[in-house]
């Protein structure tokens, strides 16, 4: 097995994984996996540019994540962004830190590779009891990727809504009004009809729910009494369910999204975004169940890694 270390860096948040990974077979082995919410894309969809105490942020994470790269001795670091560092101007300044920080060039990754790797990292360990193909959906802080394949991709498309975007674009109050969201809605549909011209949405057998929105409403839907991995990877949420918890979180105050157990506080500020988000894919789909997995971009990028370190 081969020791890799893989970074995500998105809108909203950046993690890191560190594994044992056996790529040939789909095997991977956490020895260190973590988030921190650090918004990178703060005011990007506005101004075009990253922020200065948004980048200070992302960077006293990466610092904090070589320390632990270091101690596990990765043997390759692949470090990939995605939509934030793509749409700003002065993205140099993002790669310029990190590369001092860690050593690695950050890969600005197209939304297309992108969909790539949330689709192997989502489904290198589904079994027989998921049937194929699956439509594999990412809902992050700036984009959504939707992917559709059985053992290989056959199809892909990024648009550009997410739960930071949509939040920011549409100037969500607390909660968000009527109007409000019905413009957010709008920006969604428009966005699954670009999606559509690329992938077929209603062909596949398996919806598969990927990234923080999705696990989160997971959380809720589960009625955990605090954020479980284990009990929220591979659940099954029924579209009614889903429908339910978009429209509480839609209805609640920061407060009252803030007392949920299951939510980070990262999140407490675009989580309704994202369930709506997650809602509109299921009811354009015709999707009556979605299965949800914490294995996603991250997991991908370590088995490409992996790939790498052994080809």
């Amino acid at each position: 097995m081969t020791r890799v270390a893989a970074i995500d860096c998105g809108t909203n948040s950046i993690r890191l994984l560190v594994a044992d990974v056996q790529p040939d077979t789909g095997k991977l082995v956490d020895l260190d996996r973590r988030m921190q919410i650090v918004r990178l894309g703060q005011g990007v969809d506005r101004t075009g540019r990253l922020a200065p105490e948004a980048l200070e942020r992302t960077f006293a994470a990466c610092r904090e994540y070589a320390e632990i790269i270091r101690g596990h001795g990765a043997e390759r670091v692949r470090f990939v962004a995605t939509s934030a560092s793509r749409d700003a101007e002065n993205r140099e300044d993002f790669v310029r830190g990190v590369r001092d920080i860690l050593g690695v060039e950050p890969e600005v990754i197209t939304g297309d590779e992108e969909a790539e790797l949330s689709f192997t990292g989502a489904t290198a360990e589904l079994t027989g009891e998921f049937e194929k193909p699956y439509l594999v959906v990412d809902i992050g802080g700036g984009s959504t990727e939707f992917v559709v394949g059985s053992d290989h991709v056959t199809a892909a498309r990024s648009v550009d809504v997410g739960c930071v975007r949509l939040t920011e674009r549409h100037h969500f109050s607390d909660p968000p009004a009527p109007a409000q969201i019905r413009a957010a809605r709008a920006d969604i549909e428009a966005a699954l009809d670009l999606a559509a011209e690329t992938v077929p949405l209603g062909e596949a057998k398996t919806l598969v729910g990927l990234a923080g929105s999705v696990t989160t409403v997971a959380g809720i839907a589960l009625g955990l009494p605090a954020y479980d991995s284990a009990a929220i990877h591979h659940s099954r949420l029924s579209l009614e369910r889903v429908s339910e918890v978009s429209a509480n979180l839609l209805a609640a105050t920061h407060d009252e999204r803030a007392a949920i157990p299951v939510m980070h506080p990262g999140r407490v500020d675009v989580i309704a975004a994202g369930a709506l988000v997650l809602r509109a894919v299921m009811e354009r789909t015709g999707a009556t169940e979605l299965v949800v997995s914490e294995h996603d971009i991250l997991d991908g990028i370590a088995f490409s890694a992996a790939r790498e370190e052994t080809s």
